[in-house]
């Protein structure tokens, strides 16, 4: 079946429902499933959106769900700063392996490798007699002269498991706290088919299309074949930054008209915002945004701001705050009775 085009009206609708935002969401591991992915980032603000994105969901869930998933039943793995579901691996082992010729990225780790050849031996003979270790538990390899680097230092180690990783010859097997557990890939991957690279990207790129449910193609909205148009009520939830709804900022402004940026890395004067706002969803039209805190060490959930778009009468959003103050084990600061400007 081919794509069908569909008034932005129906698209709005299909977006929503293709990810799970009308309610639907039943559980961790089929919600996962459907959106494909989870992103990952240590910015927690509010939660750490791999969390928060299923808040969005399911609303009060057990964290603690999805950890076990990942590190105990293995119905998730961790790669490329990504949860996915573990069926995805053939095609993810694909990615990892895919010929230098497929992209930049691709090219520029090869390089990298063979650039290190002989620190990448290091690591991988360290993971085979130690392993697993988190990075800073293997020495410095001599060799290799410490050189500055913004991301990671002066030490080589941790941007070489980064492109072993990137390339599926390491893999994260565990985190003690924010920091990863590293392993040989083939002792913690599991045997899997072999897909050639060009199959396994248009595999991935329809189950992109399907968990998006509309795209944009020279001006027309194009909807999915299992896409399905149709009321979505009136649900109210806020969205991470990271959210697949509105994480590709051109489609979230071509479909809803709502210009969104993350300005943490804006100079305070010069924000228009705040720091972390969050897109607030209601039914299938994003109506506004809000700036919640959550202060860990007083128990306390803040918010410091709220705007609206233009046209939009402001809801109660008293059950969905009250709701994520639960869900994090906080309380509401001031019991929230709406926020003035």
């Amino acid at each position: 079946m081919d794509a069908v085009e569909v008034s932005p009206a129906e698209a709005r609708q299909i977006a929503v429902r293709a990810q799970l935002l009308d309610g639907s969401a039943t559980d961790v591991l089929s919600t996962v499933r459907r959106l494909g992915f989870l992103q990952l980032d240590p910015i927690s603000t509010v939660a750490p959106p791999q969390y928060l994105v299923l808040w969005s969901r399911l609303g009060r869930y057990r964290r603690e769900e999805l950890d076990r998933l990942v590190w105990q039943e293995r119905a998730l793995v961790e790669w490329n700063a990504f949860l996915w579901p573990v069926e995805e691996l053939p095609l993810l082992r694909a990615r990892m392996q895919r010929p230098a010729s497929a992209d930049s990225y691709a090219r520029r780790e090869d390089a990298y490798l063979r650039q290190h050849a002989s620190l990448r031996r290091y690591l991988l003979r360290e993971l085979e007699r130690r392993g697993p270790l988190l990075g800073r538990e293997i020495a410095d390899h001599p060799p290799s002269r410490r050189e500055p680097h913004r991301w990671w230092g002066a030490r080589k180690i941790g941007l070489m498991l980064e492109v072993m990783s990137a390339r599926g010859q390491v893999a994260v097997v565990g985190r003690r706290g924010t920091q990863r557990v590293w392993d040989l890939a083939e002792r913690w991957y599991p045997p899997t088919e072999r897909i050639p690279w060009p199959e396994a990207s248009r595999r991935i790129d329809a189950r992109r299309f399907r968990s998006q449910g509309v795209r944009l193609k020279q001006g027309r909205w194009l909807a999915h074949p299992e896409a399905a148009a149709g009321a979505v009520g009136r649900r109210l939830t806020v969205l991470s930054p990271f959210d697949q709804l509105v994480a590709d900022r051109a489609r979230a402004e071509a479909l809803w008209g709502f210009r969104y940026r993350l300005e943490m890395y804006v100079p305070g004067p010069r924000r228009e915002y705040g720091y972390y706002v969050l897109p607030i969803l209601r039914g299938d039209r994003l109506i506004g945004r809000i700036e919640p805190v959550h202060d860990r060490r007083a128990g306390r959930l803040e918010v410091r701001g709220v705007w609206w778009e233009d046209g939009v009468r402001p809801p109660d959003l008293g059950p969905a705050l009250r709701g994520l103050a639960r869900w994090l084990g906080a309380s509401l600061d001031g019991g929230w009775t709406g926020y003035v400007p």
